[in-house]
Protein backbone atom coordinates (compact mmCIF):
# COMPACT_ATOMS: atom_id res chain seq x y z
CA UNK A 1 0.00 0.00 0.00
CA UNK A 2 1.34 3.46 -0.51
CA UNK A 3 1.96 6.00 1.44
CA UNK A 4 -0.11 8.98 1.16
CA UNK A 5 1.26 12.72 2.55
CA UNK A 6 -1.78 14.54 4.20
CA UNK A 7 -0.48 17.68 4.85
CA UNK A 8 -2.43 20.00 8.16
CA UNK A 9 -2.29 22.18 10.19
CA UNK A 10 -3.81 23.22 13.48
CA UNK A 11 -4.54 26.78 15.24
CA UNK A 12 -5.00 24.94 18.98
CA UNK A 13 -2.97 26.93 21.32
CA UNK A 14 -4.82 25.92 24.66
CA UNK A 15 -6.60 22.74 26.13
CA UNK A 16 -9.73 22.37 24.48
CA UNK A 17 -13.23 23.35 25.87
CA UNK A 18 -15.18 20.55 27.84
CA UNK A 19 -16.58 18.04 26.43
CA UNK A 20 -19.85 18.74 27.94
CA UNK A 21 -19.43 22.23 27.92
CA UNK A 22 -19.45 23.09 31.57
CA UNK A 23 -16.01 24.67 31.95
CA UNK A 24 -14.16 26.66 28.99
CA UNK A 25 -11.09 24.34 29.44
CA UNK A 26 -11.05 20.57 30.11
CA UNK A 27 -9.55 20.12 33.49
CA UNK A 28 -7.74 17.12 33.05
CA UNK A 29 -6.07 18.17 30.38
CA UNK A 30 -5.37 21.78 31.58
CA UNK A 31 -3.69 19.96 34.19
CA UNK A 32 -1.77 17.75 32.33
CA UNK A 33 -0.80 20.64 30.00
CA UNK A 34 1.01 22.26 32.98
CA UNK A 35 2.28 19.03 34.33
CA UNK A 36 4.37 18.63 30.75
CA UNK A 37 5.64 22.06 30.75
CA UNK A 38 7.29 22.14 34.18
CA UNK A 39 8.58 18.54 34.10
CA UNK A 40 9.78 18.40 30.65
CA UNK A 41 13.10 20.89 31.65
CA UNK A 42 13.61 18.73 34.26
CA UNK A 43 13.62 15.46 31.69
CA UNK A 44 14.65 16.38 28.56
CA UNK A 45 19.09 16.35 29.81
CA UNK A 46 18.37 13.44 31.52
CA UNK A 47 17.01 11.59 27.95
CA UNK A 48 19.08 13.45 25.25
CA UNK A 49 18.62 12.23 21.62
CA UNK A 50 21.49 10.20 20.69
CA UNK A 51 22.44 9.32 17.13
CA UNK A 52 22.19 5.90 16.03
CA UNK A 53 23.95 3.28 13.47
CA UNK A 54 22.02 3.68 10.13
CA UNK A 55 20.46 0.27 9.69
CA UNK A 56 20.48 -0.44 5.65
CA UNK A 57 18.74 -3.39 5.87
CA UNK A 58 22.44 -5.81 4.60
CA UNK A 59 23.31 -8.39 6.15
CA UNK A 60 25.80 -11.06 5.84
CA UNK A 61 26.13 -14.53 5.35
CA UNK A 62 28.44 -17.35 4.97
CA UNK A 63 28.11 -20.21 2.32
CA UNK A 64 27.64 -23.41 4.21
CA UNK A 65 26.37 -25.64 1.64
CA UNK A 66 25.91 -26.06 -1.88
CA UNK A 67 24.39 -29.16 -3.79
CA UNK A 68 22.78 -29.50 -7.28
CA UNK A 69 19.39 -30.27 -7.29
CA UNK A 70 18.43 -31.18 -10.82
CA UNK A 71 19.53 -34.22 -12.82
CA UNK A 72 20.60 -32.48 -15.30
CA UNK A 73 22.87 -30.06 -13.24
CA UNK A 74 21.65 -26.49 -14.08
CA UNK A 75 20.07 -25.70 -10.57
CA UNK A 76 22.36 -25.70 -7.62
CA UNK A 77 20.90 -25.04 -4.37
CA UNK A 78 22.91 -23.15 -1.70
CA UNK A 79 22.66 -22.52 2.11
CA UNK A 80 23.68 -19.72 3.48
CA UNK A 81 24.46 -18.69 7.60
CA UNK A 82 25.60 -16.58 9.53
CA UNK A 83 29.27 -16.12 10.03
CA UNK A 84 29.35 -16.26 13.79
CA UNK A 85 26.64 -19.35 14.04
CA UNK A 86 23.72 -17.45 15.28
CA UNK A 87 20.45 -16.93 14.61
CA UNK A 88 18.83 -14.97 11.59
CA UNK A 89 16.15 -13.36 10.65
CA UNK A 90 12.54 -14.94 10.74
CA UNK A 91 10.54 -15.67 7.68
CA UNK A 92 7.76 -17.63 6.35
CA UNK A 93 6.83 -19.77 3.33
CA UNK A 94 6.95 -17.59 -0.22
CA UNK A 95 9.43 -15.25 1.47
CA UNK A 96 12.52 -14.53 -1.00
CA UNK A 97 16.13 -12.93 -0.34
CA UNK A 98 17.81 -10.35 -2.23
CA UNK A 99 21.34 -11.51 -3.05
CA UNK A 100 23.81 -8.36 -3.43
CA UNK A 101 26.46 -10.04 -6.21
CA UNK A 102 29.79 -8.84 -6.45
CA UNK A 103 29.55 -7.21 -9.63
CA UNK A 104 27.11 -4.71 -8.32
CA UNK A 105 23.58 -6.90 -9.32
CA UNK A 106 20.94 -7.35 -7.18
CA UNK A 107 19.00 -10.64 -7.83
CA UNK A 108 16.07 -12.04 -5.71
CA UNK A 109 15.70 -16.18 -5.02
CA UNK A 110 12.88 -17.87 -3.06
CA UNK A 111 13.41 -18.99 -0.10
CA UNK A 112 13.03 -22.76 0.16
CA UNK A 113 14.26 -24.11 3.00
CA UNK A 114 12.21 -24.80 6.35
CA UNK A 115 10.93 -21.41 8.23
CA UNK A 116 11.31 -23.22 11.42
CA UNK A 117 15.21 -23.48 11.07
CA UNK A 118 16.69 -20.16 12.58
CA UNK A 119 20.17 -20.66 11.91
CA UNK A 120 19.99 -21.54 7.49
CA UNK A 121 18.49 -20.11 4.87
CA UNK A 122 18.23 -22.28 1.67
CA UNK A 123 18.05 -20.78 -1.91
CA UNK A 124 18.17 -22.19 -5.46
CA UNK A 125 19.53 -21.12 -8.76
CA UNK A 126 18.57 -22.21 -12.57
CA UNK A 127 21.61 -21.28 -14.86
CA UNK A 128 20.00 -18.93 -17.45
CA UNK A 129 22.44 -18.73 -19.86
CA UNK A 130 21.10 -16.08 -22.11
CA UNK A 131 19.92 -13.91 -18.97
CA UNK A 132 21.01 -11.24 -16.90
CA UNK A 133 24.08 -13.01 -15.65
CA UNK A 134 22.88 -13.05 -12.26
CA UNK A 135 22.26 -16.83 -12.14
CA UNK A 136 25.94 -17.55 -14.13
CA UNK A 137 27.35 -15.66 -11.72
CA UNK A 138 25.79 -17.52 -8.77
CA UNK A 139 26.67 -20.50 -10.41
CA UNK A 140 30.57 -19.62 -11.58
CA UNK A 141 31.41 -17.80 -8.13
CA UNK A 142 29.59 -18.36 -5.46
CA UNK A 143 31.67 -21.56 -3.36
CA UNK A 144 31.06 -23.07 0.35
CA UNK A 145 32.88 -21.02 2.89
CA UNK A 146 32.27 -17.15 0.90
CA UNK A 147 30.81 -14.13 2.25
CA UNK A 148 27.63 -12.75 0.67
CA UNK A 149 25.57 -9.95 1.87
CA UNK A 150 21.86 -10.05 1.30
CA UNK A 151 18.37 -8.08 1.69
CA UNK A 152 15.53 -9.52 3.61
CA UNK A 153 14.33 -11.71 3.68
CA UNK A 154 10.93 -10.08 2.28
CA UNK A 155 7.70 -11.55 1.48
CA UNK A 156 5.18 -10.71 -1.53
CA UNK A 157 3.88 -14.30 -2.02
CA UNK A 158 2.58 -15.05 1.28
CA UNK A 159 0.46 -18.41 2.20
CA UNK A 160 -3.17 -17.56 3.88
CA UNK A 161 -4.23 -20.83 5.78
CA UNK A 162 -7.42 -21.95 5.12
CA UNK A 163 -9.58 -21.47 8.35
CA UNK A 164 -6.84 -18.76 9.13
CA UNK A 165 -6.75 -15.73 7.03
CA UNK A 166 -8.74 -17.73 4.27
CA UNK A 167 -12.29 -19.15 3.62
CA UNK A 168 -10.91 -21.90 1.42
CA UNK A 169 -11.82 -25.42 1.89
CA UNK A 170 -8.67 -27.26 0.35
CA UNK A 171 -5.48 -26.53 -1.76
CA UNK A 172 -4.01 -26.46 -4.68
CA UNK A 173 -0.17 -26.51 -5.93
CA UNK A 174 0.93 -25.47 -9.05
CA UNK A 175 4.53 -25.39 -9.79
CA UNK A 176 6.82 -25.25 -12.56
CA UNK A 177 10.37 -25.76 -12.87
CA UNK A 178 12.25 -23.10 -10.80
CA UNK A 179 8.54 -22.57 -9.78
CA UNK A 180 8.85 -25.04 -6.71
CA UNK A 181 11.43 -23.06 -4.57
CA UNK A 182 8.27 -20.88 -2.83
CA UNK A 183 5.99 -23.74 -2.99
CA UNK A 184 8.48 -25.93 -1.01
CA UNK A 185 7.95 -24.22 2.19
CA UNK A 186 4.56 -24.01 1.30
CA UNK A 187 3.77 -27.54 1.26
CA UNK A 188 5.32 -28.56 4.30
CA UNK A 189 3.07 -26.09 6.38
CA UNK A 190 0.31 -26.98 4.49
CA UNK A 191 1.39 -30.93 6.33
CA UNK A 192 1.78 -29.24 9.58
CA UNK A 193 -1.66 -27.42 9.27
CA UNK A 194 -3.33 -30.80 8.05
CA UNK A 195 -4.99 -29.36 5.15
CA UNK A 196 -6.51 -31.05 2.40
CA UNK A 197 -4.04 -30.06 -0.18
CA UNK A 198 -2.74 -31.15 -3.71
CA UNK A 199 -0.09 -30.13 -5.98
CA UNK A 200 1.12 -30.37 -10.15
CA UNK A 201 4.70 -30.11 -10.78
CA UNK A 202 5.47 -29.44 -14.31
CA UNK A 203 8.63 -29.02 -16.05
CA UNK A 204 10.18 -29.75 -19.38
CA UNK A 205 11.72 -33.38 -18.93
CA UNK A 206 12.06 -35.22 -15.50
CA UNK A 207 16.04 -34.08 -15.63
CA UNK A 208 15.33 -31.22 -15.05
CA UNK A 209 12.67 -31.07 -12.53
CA UNK A 210 14.49 -29.58 -9.24
CA UNK A 211 14.20 -31.27 -5.55
CA UNK A 212 12.40 -34.30 -7.25
CA UNK A 213 13.81 -36.64 -4.36
CA UNK A 214 12.28 -33.95 -1.74
CA UNK A 215 8.84 -33.92 -3.05
CA UNK A 216 8.62 -37.63 -3.19
CA UNK A 217 8.11 -37.87 0.62
CA UNK A 218 4.85 -36.19 0.15
CA UNK A 219 3.42 -39.36 -1.77
CA UNK A 220 0.55 -39.23 -4.69
CA UNK A 221 -0.54 -35.90 -3.20
CA UNK A 222 2.07 -34.60 -5.99
CA UNK A 223 1.75 -35.51 -9.34
CA UNK A 224 4.91 -34.48 -11.85
CA UNK A 225 3.93 -34.32 -15.28
CA UNK A 226 6.58 -33.41 -18.30
CA UNK A 227 6.56 -32.00 -21.73
CA UNK A 228 8.58 -34.32 -23.32
CA UNK A 229 7.21 -37.70 -24.33
CA UNK A 230 10.67 -39.73 -23.20
CA UNK A 231 10.34 -38.73 -19.85
CA UNK A 232 11.19 -41.67 -17.25
CA UNK A 233 9.41 -42.22 -14.10
CA UNK A 234 9.27 -39.74 -11.49
CA UNK A 235 10.08 -39.59 -7.99
CA UNK A 236 8.89 -41.89 -5.56
CA UNK A 237 5.27 -42.16 -5.69
CA UNK A 238 4.67 -39.42 -7.91
CA UNK A 239 3.00 -40.22 -11.13
CA UNK A 240 4.85 -38.29 -14.43
CA UNK A 241 2.18 -38.09 -17.05
CA UNK A 242 3.60 -36.42 -20.77
CA UNK A 243 2.43 -33.58 -22.56
CA UNK A 244 1.61 -30.01 -21.89
CA UNK A 245 -1.46 -30.07 -18.86
CA UNK A 246 -4.84 -28.62 -19.60
CA UNK A 247 -6.10 -25.73 -17.35
CA UNK A 248 -8.31 -27.98 -15.96
CA UNK A 249 -4.93 -30.31 -15.22
CA UNK A 250 -3.51 -28.12 -12.98
CA UNK A 251 -6.53 -26.95 -11.15
CA UNK A 252 -6.82 -31.38 -10.30
CA UNK A 253 -9.90 -33.35 -9.56
CA UNK A 254 -13.05 -31.68 -10.71
CA UNK A 255 -16.17 -31.51 -9.24
CA UNK A 256 -18.76 -34.26 -10.80
CA UNK A 257 -21.80 -32.30 -10.93
CA UNK A 258 -20.04 -29.34 -12.93
CA UNK A 259 -17.04 -30.92 -14.68
CA UNK A 260 -15.02 -27.34 -13.42
CA UNK A 261 -13.32 -27.57 -10.27
CA UNK A 262 -14.93 -27.35 -7.23
CA UNK A 263 -15.51 -24.15 -5.23
CA UNK A 264 -13.61 -23.17 -2.13
CA UNK A 265 -10.46 -24.06 -3.78
CA UNK A 266 -7.25 -22.12 -2.79
CA UNK A 267 -4.70 -21.75 -5.89
CA UNK A 268 -0.96 -21.28 -5.48
CA UNK A 269 0.80 -21.20 -8.46
CA UNK A 270 4.41 -20.11 -9.68
CA UNK A 271 5.81 -20.73 -13.06
CA UNK A 272 6.33 -19.28 -16.84
CA UNK A 273 3.97 -15.93 -17.14
CA UNK A 274 2.44 -17.87 -20.46
CA UNK A 275 0.77 -20.49 -17.70
CA UNK A 276 -0.34 -17.94 -15.50
CA UNK A 277 -1.92 -15.82 -17.83
CA UNK A 278 -3.68 -18.52 -19.21
CA UNK A 279 -4.56 -19.93 -15.69
CA UNK A 280 -5.85 -16.11 -14.91
CA UNK A 281 -8.23 -15.71 -17.80
CA UNK A 282 -9.35 -19.72 -17.30
CA UNK A 283 -10.65 -18.60 -13.29
CA UNK A 284 -11.77 -15.03 -14.15
CA UNK A 285 -15.51 -16.10 -13.63
CA UNK A 286 -14.51 -17.80 -10.71
CA UNK A 287 -15.14 -15.74 -7.48
CA UNK A 288 -15.31 -18.51 -5.42
CA UNK A 289 -11.76 -19.66 -6.10
CA UNK A 290 -8.60 -18.06 -4.56
CA UNK A 291 -5.76 -17.77 -7.45
CA UNK A 292 -2.76 -16.49 -5.48
CA UNK A 293 0.90 -16.42 -8.16
CA UNK A 294 4.15 -15.26 -7.98
CA UNK A 295 6.25 -14.63 -11.22
CA UNK A 296 10.13 -14.84 -12.22
CA UNK A 297 9.89 -13.14 -15.05
CA UNK A 298 8.35 -9.50 -15.80
CA UNK A 299 4.61 -9.14 -15.85
CA UNK A 300 3.00 -8.16 -19.90
CA UNK A 301 2.73 -4.20 -20.69
CA UNK A 302 -0.98 -3.57 -20.29
CA UNK A 303 -2.35 -0.76 -22.19
CA UNK A 304 0.98 0.40 -23.10
CA UNK A 305 1.82 3.44 -25.53
CA UNK A 306 4.97 3.84 -27.03
CA UNK A 307 7.39 6.86 -26.16
CA UNK A 308 10.80 7.86 -26.15
CA UNK A 309 13.52 7.96 -23.02
CA UNK A 310 16.15 10.67 -22.96
CA UNK A 311 19.42 9.95 -21.14
CA UNK A 312 20.33 12.93 -19.43
CA UNK A 313 24.50 12.40 -19.62
CA UNK A 314 24.24 11.96 -23.58
CA UNK A 315 21.31 13.25 -24.67
CA UNK A 316 20.83 10.19 -26.37
CA UNK A 317 17.22 9.15 -27.19
CA UNK A 318 15.81 5.66 -27.24
CA UNK A 319 12.56 4.28 -28.48
CA UNK A 320 10.14 1.94 -25.76
CA UNK A 321 7.48 0.42 -27.70
CA UNK A 322 3.97 -0.42 -27.00
CA UNK A 323 4.84 -3.64 -25.40
CA UNK A 324 7.62 -3.52 -23.73
CA UNK A 325 9.60 -1.56 -20.74
CA UNK A 326 11.38 1.36 -20.36
CA UNK A 327 14.24 -1.02 -18.01
CA UNK A 328 14.48 -3.33 -20.91
CA UNK A 329 14.80 -0.46 -23.58
CA UNK A 330 17.36 1.28 -21.39
CA UNK A 331 19.08 -1.98 -21.41
CA UNK A 332 19.68 -2.00 -25.07
CA UNK A 333 22.00 0.80 -24.70
CA UNK A 334 23.12 0.09 -20.90
CA UNK A 335 23.53 -3.41 -20.00
CA UNK A 336 24.70 -2.46 -16.67
CA UNK A 337 22.03 -0.31 -15.60
CA UNK A 338 20.86 -2.13 -11.86
CA UNK A 339 17.57 -3.99 -11.53
CA UNK A 340 16.39 -7.23 -10.07
CA UNK A 341 12.77 -8.35 -9.52
CA UNK A 342 11.60 -6.41 -12.95
CA UNK A 343 7.89 -6.26 -11.34
CA UNK A 344 7.64 -2.88 -9.45
CA UNK A 345 8.39 -4.04 -6.16
CA UNK A 346 11.79 -4.08 -5.05
CA UNK A 347 12.70 -0.58 -6.26
CA UNK A 348 16.48 -1.15 -7.50
CA UNK A 349 15.60 0.23 -10.97
CA UNK A 350 14.48 3.58 -9.15
CA UNK A 351 15.50 6.93 -11.16
CA UNK A 352 15.14 10.21 -10.90
CA UNK A 353 13.23 11.82 -13.82
CA UNK A 354 13.91 15.44 -14.88
CA UNK A 355 11.19 16.18 -17.43
CA UNK A 356 8.33 14.72 -18.69
CA UNK A 357 5.13 13.37 -17.08
CA UNK A 358 5.14 9.43 -15.43
CA UNK A 359 2.93 6.78 -15.80
CA UNK A 360 3.10 5.55 -12.14
CA UNK A 361 2.48 1.24 -12.42
CA UNK A 362 4.71 0.19 -9.25
CA UNK A 363 3.29 -0.25 -5.63
CA UNK A 364 6.51 0.98 -3.53
CA UNK A 365 6.96 4.32 -4.39
CA UNK A 366 5.48 7.19 -1.63
CA UNK A 367 3.57 10.30 -2.90
CA UNK A 368 6.34 12.88 -1.66
CA UNK A 369 8.82 10.34 -4.35
CA UNK A 370 6.72 10.60 -6.98
CA UNK A 371 6.15 14.14 -7.15
CA UNK A 372 9.61 14.45 -6.91
CA UNK A 373 9.99 12.71 -9.79
CA UNK A 374 11.39 9.71 -9.20
CA UNK A 375 10.19 6.41 -11.25
CA UNK A 376 10.45 2.67 -11.61
CA UNK A 377 11.66 1.72 -15.08
CA UNK A 378 10.78 -2.01 -14.50
CA UNK A 379 6.96 -1.10 -15.01
CA UNK A 380 6.11 2.47 -14.89
CA UNK A 381 5.81 4.54 -18.53
CA UNK A 382 5.88 7.94 -19.78
CA UNK A 383 2.17 10.03 -20.17
CA UNK A 384 3.43 11.65 -22.99
CA UNK A 385 5.88 11.60 -25.60
CA UNK A 386 9.09 11.83 -23.61
CA UNK A 387 10.84 11.09 -20.58
CA UNK A 388 14.33 12.16 -19.43
CA UNK A 389 15.95 10.31 -16.99
CA UNK A 390 19.27 11.24 -14.58
CA UNK A 391 21.10 8.39 -16.55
Amino acid sequence: MNQRAHPHTTTLTSPPPHLHGRWRHDPLLTLGTVIAKAWWPFWRPMSPLRHTAENDGVTTVKVVRREVVAEDENVVALTFAAPDGGMLHRWHAGAHLDLLLLSGRMREYSLCGDPADRYTYRIAVRRIPDGGGGSIEVHDTLKIGDLISIKGPRNAFPLAVPGHGSPARSVRFIAAGIGITPILPMLAAAERFGLDWSMIYTGRTADSIPFRDEVARFGDKITIRTDDAAAGSGASGAHVPVGLPTMDELLGPVDPETGRAPGGLAVYCCGPVPMLERLRTHLADRADIELHYERFSPPPVEDGEPFTVTLASTGQQIDVAADESALAAIRRVLPSVPYSCQQGFCGTCKVATLSGEIDHRDNILTEPERAAGTMLTCVSRSRGDNLTLDL
